[in-house]
């Protein structure tokens, strides 16, 4: 890629949302057609809502690399296989970013915003939402400590108060030293309690037990 700090930016960016996406396709495994009526963490969404807006957020990423803008009234047109749509657009992103070269500023609204910053932005909701989908399914799949700590310390950045309860829920507080679960409770989800974590651990254990791969 680039030489740099704008290009080291980039590259770490592009190297978190290439994480993200990676731990979002592993939670879609967990999909099944009878659980897209499912609530999820979010607020008046169901778990084909919340696929159908992770197709938005990638598709506007894409729009990112390949236009140098991001058009906030786009809207995916819902149809199909939720599951399928996300996947193949989440490899298809990948692909793209991965060759983005020396990108530098994306608009949005009319206002340059660095490329480093939108791939950052972009890994921090993606791998959250993997959560959701993940939690919509009755199971719980922590996101990765690594993963999770670098996006906790962007997180103040990237999450405003002026944004909550609209688009971000109130900071729950949570015991937990994990930095998943602390970034999920700083966006006002809450993870599960060590009771209900000990019963998906043994509820994984039957299923993988008993032939089905869990991710």
């Amino acid at each position: 890629m680039t030489e740099g700090p704008a290009g080291a930016a980039l590259t770490g960016g592009v190297a978190l949302l290439e994480r993200a996406i990676n731990y979002m396709l592993g939670s879609l495994h967990l999909v099944t057609p009878a659980a897209l009526g499912r609530p999820t963490p979010c607020p008046d969404w169901d778990l084909h809502a919340l696929l159908d807006h992770l197709d938005d957020g990638l598709l506007a990423l894409q729009d990112a690399v390949d236009r140098d803008h991001i058009d906030l009234e786009m809207a995916v047109e819902p149809g199909g296989d939720p599951v399928r749509r996300v996947r193949d657009r989440a490899h298809q992103l990948l692909g793209a970013w991965a060759g983005a070269g020396n990108r530098d500023l994306v608009w949005i609204a009319g206002c340059p915003v660095t490329a480093a910053i939108v791939t950052s932005a972009g890994a921090f909701e993606i791998a959250v939402h993997g959560w959701d989908v993940a939690r919509a399914c009755g199971w719980h799949r922590p996101i990765p400590p690594a993963l999770a700590g670098e996006l906790l310390d962007l997180a103040p950045l990237l999450v405003t108060e002026a944004e909550r309860p609209d688009r971000f829920g109130v900071p729950v507080a949570v015991l937990s030293a994990s930095p998943g679960d602390r970034l999920v409770g700083f966006l006002g989800r809450l993870p599960p309690g060590p009771a209900e974590r000990r019963y998906l651990q043994t509820r994984a254990a039957r299923l993988i037990a008993n032939g089905r791969k869990v991710s």
